[in-house]
């Protein structure tokens, strides 16, 4: 039997459709373990490959950088090419990506392999979950199918800290980037067994225009940020921040234009939802950025070894799955602005805490308690904002506004993350390798700097996530722009368009 015909067999046993969910499912764990995994071993890397304080946070930014700015077209590729072939080009890219950066001689060539990641992610994770769509279009297996693809969204942060730290700790940093092509091997078998080939109906034209924008925007005004470490006066930290901004409207001004936008404004316009999307991105500065300097303290002033660390980090994702059942079950009972207003303050409240930690102080009392609290307000943000981000769309308009919210949070994350950096130098300065005190002191202006993030998110939730409780759940009505969008939408939109579900 050749391999076609076997393949074809497969797919059509009733049991293909839960074996491409385990596939499926294992490339939304790559996707989200990448996201961590990196961040237990980073002070090793840095030591083997000579990197400044500077350098090292490209290697985090470059990742969720190129992810969140491409995700938008990548689910386009994947509905207009096709979303298996999108996903197994993806899927090799991928694999290539990771065995680039994890050869890496240098810093930079770890940094550029760790965009390439990001680039093919943004590949990936749109093109999977499109697939999942049209595999279980209705009922009771879609709501299975999709628990499940949520559950290991949820495990793969905490996958990655502990999968590092095992790695970094009894092999080399390195195979937290080289274990990725166990996963891809897995992967692209399974895909070439069990994933059928689907496409879009209607215009697929590109917004090739809208893509070049909005990235160099992106990355202009990210690069922009990074530089503020050596002043915000700097006429290099302004010249890319306003060439940033210079960008993004422009990019503003093609989606007005175009009549097949990348991303429809109408999404991002509407109040409530544009909310939504601020405080994601404030979120994701906090998870991606504050946490990685966590990580420093954990290693470089407590002494941690790499395996200690990551566990050391598992309060955060454990507090945030204990709590996702209870959120869920608030969300329904009082609607989620009091969710959206009060856990940026438990969060806020948690990271304070954090910032008295000390060189010599114990972990049980100064750090898992911040952690753990830190995890339980994250689940009162986290549970009701892809709620909201749907509030009021149309069908058509559902697998963008959710592909929106995770740009959103992986472009906060790298913007946040060079603010925090700025902060950091700014205290410590540049000759600070041997001080343990002055170490945590920066650390600590960290924590603070991301309180101050989350009591601004608190702030938008108050003033722009308005209405009854009714109108702020997808199976409201919202007035919107366009009529269309007072149609009820599913958390989780039939239509299949991209939809993206990456935290």
């Amino acid at each position: 039997m050749s391999l076609t015909l076997r393949s074809q067999t497969l797919r059509s046993h009733p049991q293909a459709k839960w074996w491409a969910l385990f596939v499926i499912s294992l490339t939304q764990l790559v996707v989200v373990l990448d996201g961590t995994i990196v961040n237990i071993a980073l002070p090793q890397a840095q030591l083997a490959l000579n990197m400044d304080d500077h350098l090292r946070q490209w290697v985090v930014t470059a990742y969720a950088l190129a992810f969140g700015a491409l995700l938008l077209l990548g689910g386009r590729i994947s509905d207009y090419w096709g979303r298996k072939r999108t996903f197994m080009v993806g899927m090799i890219g991928f694999g290539v990506a990771s065995l680039y950066a994890g050869m890496a001689a240098a810093g930079w060539e770890l940094i550029v392999g760790r965009a390439l990641q990001g680039v093919f992610a943004a590949m990936l994770a749109p093109a999977a979950l499109a697939l999942l769509t049209t595999l279980f279009p209705s009922g009771r297996e879609r709501n299975v199918a999709f628990a499940v693809f949520g559950i290991v969204a949820g495990a793969g942060a905490a996958v990655g800290m502990v999968l590092g730290g095992f790695l970094t700790e009894f092999f080399d940093w390195r195979w937290c980037l080289l274990v990725n092509l166990f996963f891809v091997a897995v992967g692209l078998i399974g895909g070439a067994l069990f994933l059928t080939e689907s496409k879009a109906d209607g215009d697929n034209r590109y917004d090739m225009w809208g893509a070049l924008f909005v990235t160099a925007g992106l990355g202009a005004l990210v690069y922009g940020f990074s530089l503020a470490e050596t002043g915000w006066g700097s006429p290099l930290t302004i010249t890319f921040i306003a060439l940033g901004v210079v960008l993004l409207a422009v990019f503003v001004w093609v989606e007005m234009k175009v009549s097949n936008p990348l991303l429809p404004l109408r999404v991002v316009t509407h109040k409530v939802r544009g909310g939504a999307f601020l405080i994601q991105a404030v979120a994701g500065s906090v998870m991606i950025g504050a946490t990685l300097y966590l990580t420093f303290h954990l290693q470089i002033v407590l002494g941690f070894g790499a395996l200690e660390a990551g566990i050391a980090s598992l309060p955060l994702p454990l507090g945030t799955m204990v709590l996702a059942g209870l959120a869920t079950k608030m969300l329904g009972r009082i609607g989620p602005r009091p969710m959206l207003i009060g856990g940026p303050l438990v969060v806020a409240a948690a990271l304070i805490y954090l910032s008295f930690i000390t060189p010599g102080g114990n972990y049980f009392v100064e750090v898992a308690p911040a952690l753990l609290v830190m995890g339980m307000g994250m689940a009162f943000v986290f549970i009701p904002l892809q709620n909201v981000a749907l509030t009021g769309v149309a069908p058509h308009d559902a697998g963008v506004a959710s592909a929106v919210t995770n740009s959103a949070m992986q472009i906060g994350g790298s913007i946040g993350l060079s603010v925090f950096t700025a902060v950091y130098a700014a205290v410590v300065g540049r000759n600070a390798q041997g001080s343990s005190e002055l170490l945590t002191d920066g650390y600590s202006g960290v924590f603070v700097a991301a309180a101050v993030g989350m009591l601004v998110a608190s702030v938008i939730a108050i003033t722009m996530v308005r209405g009854r409780k009714e109108d702020l759940l997808p199976r409201g009505s919202v007035s919107d722009d366009s009529s269309s969008d007072d149609v009820p939408v599913s958390p989780v939109s039939d239509d299949t368009d991209t939809v993206s579900l990456v935290h």
